[in-house]
């Protein structure tokens, strides 16, 4: 998803730099990526909310029963929380910069 995103911003940018680009058509295309984008994000920020609640559920119910299993599953959740948290982050920028460029296309375009 990095490599994409960032092929896609170079593209545009360099589309905006260039004279000949048709804007109104680019201004579309950014609407449609920057709709997929926010449905990426969206998906995430579930996904992430959901691994944040089984860790919590899990420290909560190790703290109230003991069994040390749920203090190994709660691991297992942070380790595969931070990544999803440093995902969602890189998907919240990105959406970011598209609605950047976007405003860019619309002042050339004015």
């Amino acid at each position: 998803m990095r490599k994409y995103f960032s092929a896609y911003t170079a593209a545009v940018i360099a589309a905006l730099e260039n004279e000949n680009t048709d804007l109104s058509a680019l201004k579309n295309e950014l609407l449609t990526k920057i709709g997929f984008m926010q449905h990426e994000r969206l998906i995430h920020l579930m996904v992430t909310i959901l691994f944040a609640l089984l860790l919590f559920l899990c420290l909560i119910a190790y703290f109230v029963s003991g069994i040390s299993g749920l203090l190994v599953a709660s691991g297992l959740m942070l380790v595969l929380l931070i990544p999803y948290i440093a995902h969602y982050y890189f998907l919240e920028n990105g959406v970011q910069k598209l609605y950047k460029l976007y405003d860019k296309t619309c002042e050339k375009l004015a």
